[in-house]
Formats: structure tokens, C-alpha cells, sequence
């Protein structure tokens, strides 16, 4: 099962310190990373050495938005006992969640509640989306893509003069800095932003519609893009010197902890949702199975997709305390005889693309150690098909599985993945996102390669 995975991401009591921070009291600065996921955010700390400090979280329901996320972030950065040593911050978010915010030179208030990254624009919306880009297969012409996000505000007639879009990560890295939004070229990738050429393309800058919500600036992740403002000194105690840094999403920042090294390599992130990425010198797109391509660095890209499935479901058939007392019960060595398709609602992005692609979760047995242990499997099933789907397109084949999250320590899950997978599985060096946030902090652009 690989080495223990390095601890990151527990809750912590307000004011508590890790062991490393403990041992860093009054030593050097520090690297914060922030991981935005559907369920909470939390907050990590590097030493200027590389270890692992002071850890924080704060939970709040799927059903938050901006209000909450501002409430998160301030609350999570007053739990940091060293945030006044901080050196710089990075934070990711939910992929393709976006924001319509208000005109002005600064970051603007939101306009209207934001469009998750699980939203399903209207049909209208993606038939705009397929007028414009150059390939069906395209990224940006998926139903939950962003740019199905800026024809749905556009056709439902939001959309003031002036009022701009920022992706998640983009307006809370801005509540920091206090200056103009600014995107990363992950976060803007589900835009339509062209990241090989690293510019937007002329399709989109020719649709007025579009051009005139996008963003202003879009900066490799890790980049400093400004200094934690006056205010936000005053107000949380991190120093104005502190670098904000140009984030990223949160299934890249999980790779990105992950420590993965060799192409092949890929990264299963078991939170809330379930998401795949793959080390590849090929890139792969196809909109239809939810697969797309980040750059990473200059010769290599990060493959896969992002399932609806995950966590979410076990926690809302059975809860967290269940799930982990009843898997002490399953043989993950056997099969469970049951055909799940898991999913908390209908619909699923990868690895098909389905706006109503409905759960499938009977027949449901009386002991429900069996019931879990068949949505495990479907789980599984899930991820290997959505590698195999991977390796159809041209991808690099899956070698080894690194796992994120939540997930990471159910010992039974880790079993029944590998054998339906049928590759070594494996804790990841650090198991949560924020880690790789701070990473990112700490070495900016050249962490990428």
C-alpha cells in the first residue's frame, strides 16, 4: 500500500499548533495554501524548510456561496497561530464554479448566487458554446463548462454593464490583495483560454458577449499577482509583505501534493467528488466523456476528468461515522454482486458527460455493509473506466495511483480500487489539497516544471 501518507488537512482546535509548528515557534516564515472544496475549506502551512506546520478547516454546507466562502476564508486564517510569519498564499477552488461580480477597478460584490461546477447550463446555453468553439470535443462545450456559465448569465439577461466573471479562486485570492481579478490558466482552461498559446483565442475575444466578461489578466498558477492590501492586514493579521500568489484548481492542487514524479503517474482525489489526473506527454480532449487536458509546466500534461460521484453519495446514504465502521466489514478481495452507479443526484461529468444521467443505487440490500461495499465497487468502476477512457484517446497509460482526500484512508476502498483498476494504489505524500496549495505558495510557476 506505499508509505503512510504525510498528515495534512485534520481539524484542528482554533489556536492549536501542529508538531512542526510547534517546533518552528518563532522561527522563519511560513507558505499558506487554501483548499476552496464543496464541503469546507482548509488551510495548510509550510515551513520555509519544507515541512508540514500549522493546520486549520472550517466546514459549511454545499449549499454556500460568497458570503459563506468570505466567512471561511477570514475564520480559517485566524486559526493559523503563525499567519504573521506568512510569506506568501495560494488558494484553489472548486473547477468551472463562477462568479458574476460587479464593475470597478477592485474585486466586485457578486451579482447573482454563483454557478457551481457540477451546473448544467440550459441547452441554449451549449448550442452558443458549440457555435463558437472550433471542435465539438472541445472543453468549453460542456455543459458545465464556464463558458456555458457566461451564455447562461447572457441569456437570462443578468449581466449589467461593466460586471465581470471571476472563477472562485480568482475572488477570494482578490479579497486578499484587494486589487483587479485576476484568473490563473488552470482555472480559465474550462473558459475556453488557449494554453498552449497561452492567450485567449480569437473565436472568443470576437464574441462580444463573451470577450467582454473575461477576465483582464491571466497568470501562470503560483505567480504573485499583489500583497496581502492594508485592510486585510488590519483585519487578519498576515503581513503586507505577503505575496498572494495566482492559484489553481483543487483536483490540480491535489496533484500537485501528491508527489507524483514519472508520466504515467496519476492522482485519484476522493473528497465530496471523484476526480482523476494523469501525468501524460499526450494531450487529450473529448467533451463528450468529460476529459480534458492542463498544461503542467512545458512538457507534460495532467489528463482526466471529474466524476459527480464520491463521498457525497456515501455520506448522504449512510454518514461518515457508517461508512467507516462498516467497512471494517466488507472483503474487498470479493465481488459485492451489485451494479452501482452511485451519484448524489442525477447527472455526471465524467467519465460520460450526462446532464441527467440518473443514480443508480437498487436493488439496495438489508445490511448495509454490502450496500457500501457495492457503491465502493461502483466507485472503482468508475475511476478504471475513466482511465481506460483516458488510454483510448491517446493518453500515457496509468501506471500508478496516488490517492487525495477524504478517501485516502479507508484501507478496504484502496483494496477493492486496485483490484478493479489493476494497478499498485497508493496514499498520496500528502493527502489533501491545501498541501499543494502551499506548495505552490512556496515555489510559485517553477513547482509546475
Amino acid at each position: 500500500a506505499g508509505p503512510a501518507p504525510r498528515r495534512c488537512g485534520r481539524r484542528r482546535v482554533r489556536g492549536a499548533r501542529s508538531a512542526a509548528g510547534a517546533g518552528a515557534s518563532g522561527g522563519g516564515e511560513i507558505f499558506i495554501g487554501i483548499d476552496f472544496g464543496t464541503s469546507g475549506c482548509r488551510a495548510a502551512c509550510l515551513e520555509s524548510d519544507g515541512s508540514l506546520g500549522d493546520e486549520a478547516s472550517v466546514a459549511y454546507g454545499r449549499d454556500a456561496g460568497p458570503k459563506e466562502w468570505r466567512e471561511a476564508l477570514h475564520e480559517v486564517l485566524m486559526q493559523l497561530p503563525r499567519r504573521s510569519a506568512a510569506a506568501a498564499v495560494c488558494i484553489d477552488g472548486t473547477s468551472a464554479t463562477a462568479l458574476l461580480v460587479g464593475p470597478g477597478p477592485s474585486v466586485g460584490e457578486p451579482l447573482a448566487p454563483p454557478l457551481m461546477y457540477d451546473y448544467a447550463c440550459s441547452k441554449e446555453a451549449v448550442e452558443r458554446c458549440l457555435a463558437m468553439v472550433p471542435s465539438p470535443a472541445h472543453v468549453a462545450a460542456s455543459p458545465t463548462s464556464t463558458l456555458a456559465k457566461v451564455w447562461e448569465w447572457q441569456l437570462g439577461g443578468v449581466v449589467p454593464a461593466g460586471a465581470r466573471l471571476a472563477h472562485q479562486a480568482d475572488w477570494l485570492a482578490a479579497l486578499l490583495h484587494g486589487g483587479p481579478l485576476v484568473t490563473d490558466y488552470h482555472n480559465a482552461l474550462k473558459l475556453g483560454y488557449d494554453i498552449e498559446a497561452l492567450q485567449w483565442p480569437e473565436w472568443m475575444l470576437a464574441e462580444r458577449a463573451v470577450a467582454e466578461l473575461l477576465p483582464g489578466r491571466v497568470a501562470t498558477p503560483g505567480e504573485t499577482i499583489g500583497h496581502i492590501s492594508a485592510e486585510t492586514s488590519r483585519r487578519l493579521g498576515l503581513p503586507q509583505s505577503c505575496r498572494v500568489a495566482a492559484g489553481t484548481t483543487d483536483s490540480i492542487a491535489a496533484f500537485l501534493a501528491a508527489g507524483t514524479v514519472e508520466v504515467g503517474d496519476a492522482v485519484t482525489s476522493l473528497g465530496t467528488t471523484l476526480a482523476v489526473k494523469l501525468r501524460s506527454i499526450t494531450r487529450v480532449e473529448d467533451a463528450a466523456s468529460g476529459i480534458y487536458s492542463h498544461r503542467l509546466g512545458t512538457a507534460q500534461w495532467l489528463v482526466g476528468g471529474a466524476s459527480n460521484s464520491g463521498g457525497g453519495v456515501l455520506r448522504q446514504q449512510l454518514g461518515d461515522e457508517a461508512v467507516a465502521q462498516l467497512s471494517a466489514r466488507i472483503d474487498p478481495e470479493r465481488d459485492s454482486g451489485l451494479d452501482y452507479y452511485p451519484l448524489p443526484r442525477p447527472g455526471e461529468r465524467f467519465p460520460i458527460c450526462d446532464a441527467v444521467l440518473r443514480p443508480r443505487l437498487e436493488p439496495r440490500p438489508e445490511d448495509d455493509a454490502l450496500f457500501l461495499h457495492g457503491m465502493l465497487e461502483g466507485m472503482a468502476r468508475i475511476e478504471a473506466k475513466g482511465y481506460r477512457r483516458l488510454e483510448e484517446l491517446g493518453a500515457d497509460p496509468v501506471r500508478r495511483v496516488f490517492t487525495a482526500g477524504g478517501g485516502a484512508k479507508n484501507e478496504q476502498w484502496r483494496r477493492i480500487r486496485e483490484r478493479l483498476v489493476g494497478v499498485p494504489v497508493q496514499a498520496a505524500a500528502w493527502t489533501q489539497a491545501a498541501c499543494g496549495s502551499a506548495l505552490l505558495a512556496k515555489e510559485g510557476p517553477a513547482l509546475l516544471g
